[in-house]
């Protein structure tokens, strides 16, 4: 790679490998996919590659003019992260656009949403009866978003139906303005968050040991953050918000739910450990993937379909 680089190409690759030591160091280094030097050239560094080396690049995408002007806009984003200033909707719209652009070019896009959200691999078709529809397991949300990022969890989606206290995977890692398109593309979307005021917040916050009031202002500002995005769609109606007042057990997002191509993200709460730091679960509806000869059983999802419809049915909406 030095070589490749040129002239500056030994200053780039010793500048690389110190910034990988540093993320082995302070375990940022959680898929090892990333743990290669080329993974830690900056954005302007890979477009001179590409720019000096496109015969090698050449096969795998069709324009290169189209390449270098998505990098170029996303460095505009960079450029003004790096600097601490804040972004604007246009820049946010322009990184949002290029970045779209740039998965389309790789290949990342695909004419069925399920498919690019869960593909079937090999090994899940020689196991998936042993394990009834868990088709995979993350010690923790982290590592979870890092082979499964919520666009590929929640983009495309046809239904989405999720409950939980905060809903932080789908409100903190899935802009507004992605939500609105969603919606608006004929997505039905159904939240369920525990209420704020309810006496099973501050349980939890005993729990985590957080300060009286914190996860209830937490969980408001979610539920105003959500209402905010169904102002803005023509048909409210297709985006309902609701709080219940249960002890809540687990949170869960069904995606597709109604079909067999659904998909599911589950956690459970326990007692001393925050929604980011509890094993998740991904589970795939229909029972292709259950070949036991018991008829009776059907998979987890159905079953964590049903607990949120009979949750959903005793809670109020927000208005």
């Amino acid at each position: 790679m030095t070589c490749a680089a040129g002239p500056a190409g030994q200053e780039w690759v010793q500048r690389a490998v110190a910034v990988r030591e540093v993320s082995r160091r302070k375990g940022y280094l959680l898929d090892p996919a990333d743990d290669n030097v080329l993974s830690f050239l900056t954005l302007p560094q890979l477009r001179e590659l590409v720019v000096q080396h496109w015969p090698c690049f050449e096969p795998y995408f069709d324009e290169r003019r189209d390449l270098e002007l998505a990098l170029d806009e996303l460095e505009v984003t960079r450029n003004v992260v790096s600097r601490n200033r804040a972004l604007s909707e246009a820049v946010l719209s322009q990184a949002e656009r290029a970045s779209a652009r740039l998965l389309e070019m790789l290949g990342a896009g695909a004419d069925v949403p399920s498919a690019r959200r869960l593909p079937v691999d090999a090994v899940e078709d020689l196991v998936g009866d042993r394990y009834a529809d868990v088709v995979a397991v993350h010690p923790d949300r982290v590592r979870l978003m890092r082979q499964f990022p919520a666009e590929d969890i929640f983009g495309g989606a046809r239904r989405l139906d999720a409950i939980g206290i905060g809903l932080n995977l789908l409100v903190q890692n899935f802009s507004g303005r992605r939500l609105v398109r969603l919606a608006e593309s004929g997505c039905r979307v159904r939240l369920l968050f525990l209420n704020p005021a309810s006496s099973s917040v501050k349980r939890r916050e005993r729990e985590l040991g957080m300060k009286r009031g914190e996860l209830s202002r937490s969980v408001e500002m979610n539920i105003l953050h959500m209402r905010r995005v169904r102002s803005r769609l023509r048909d409210p109606g297709a985006f309902e918000i609701q709080v219940y007042d249960e002890t809540p057990r687990f949170t869960a997002y069904l995606v597709d739910g109604d079909g067999a191509d659904g998909v599911a993200v589950v956690q459970s709460y326990l007692r001393g450990a925050r929604g980011m730091e509890s094993p998740v679960l991904v589970l795939r509806n229909g029972s292709r993937l259950v070949k036991s000869d018991d008829a009776g059983e059907a998979g987890l999802f159905p079953t964590y379909r049903e607990e949120f419809e009979l949750a959903w049915a005793d809670s109020r909406p927000v208005s």
